[in-house]
């Protein structure tokens, strides 16, 4: 339960930076901005994984590029159920999903599997 809590509050630090940093991305509050960290990582849990598959060949085709649309779609259909989460359209969603991706990626580095940070101790010689 701490790394579902802690994913989430990464995802919802992702999409405060896409607030920030793209003028397409608006949330009408910070409940609003949880609420959709929350149900984008649940989307990403049980929708993504459907649509990954089915999208498989034209991923295929694209190299892979065709990733970005599935996860901008993600966002857009989170925005799509909330009334409070407002995207200007595909490319801002895509856009979006790539900022909270790397601040994803970013901060997972630092967080274990059980949502506690890691501190790694390297002894030097035989020590």
């Amino acid at each position: 339960m701490p790394g579902f809590l802690a994913r989430t509050l990464i995802t919802a630090f992702g999409l405060w930076l896409a607030d920030v940093l793209l003028a397409g991305v608006h949330f009408d509050g910070a409940l609003a901005l949880f609420i959709a960290a929350l149900l984008l990582g649940l989307t990403n849990a049980f929708i993504r994984p459907i649509v990954v598959v089915l999208t498989l060949p034209i991923t295929l085709l694209t190299l892979g590029f065709f990733l970005l649309v599935v996860n901008g779609l993600m966002v857009l259909l989170v925005a799509y159920f909330m009334p409070s989460f407002h995207l200007e359209g595909l490319w801002t969603a895509i856009l979006a999903s790539i900022i909270v991706g790397l601040t994803g990626w970013a901060a997972n580095a630092f967080i274990g599997e059980k949502g506690t940070v890691e501190v790694w101790r390297v002894k030097r010689g035989g020590q």
